[in-house]
């Protein structure tokens, strides 16, 4: 398992209507972008079923951060009953998106975040079984 308990991942990610996995941000990652992105996230299961009222952390470099490296803004969210969560305009570029739900493997990547209106769907897989 990758350091910090964060799955790898998952094939949904890499559907073509999801916008690619990347990095952390860098320092080239922290100038103002004025461009907004509208974000919505889809959280399913290995069946493709919804996971509802899952938590879910949207983390992108705050604006006007450039000297204070590091410093991201922080959204908390919760996922509907369809598994779909309504992410408030973020800064294009790259966004983290960290998703904890009872009963599942916590899932977290970094997204690169480029067009206007774009879905992620993240499928979460199922925790290892302790015997």
């Amino acid at each position: 398992m990758p350091a910090g308990g964060v799955c790898a991942q998952s094939a949904a990610a890499q559907n073509n209507s999801s916008p690619p996995i990347t990095t952390a941000p860098t320092s080239q990652d922290y100038v103002a972008s004025a461009a907004v992105v509208k974000l919505k996230i889809m959280i399913i299961n290995p069946n493709g079923h919804p996971v509802g009222n899952a938590s879910v952390y949207v983390r992108y470099p705050k604006p006007d951060s450039f000297l204070h490296h590091g410093d991201l803004q922080e959204l908390d969210l919760k996922s509907n009953l369809d598994g779909s969560v309504k992410v408030p305009p973020v800064p294009q570029g790259k966004v983290e998106i960290q998703v904890i739900a009872k009963g599942w493997h916590t899932y977290g990547e970094w997204y690169d975040v480029e067009k206007d209106d774009q879905t992620v769907t993240i499928q979460l897989q199922e925790p290892p079984h302790w015997y």
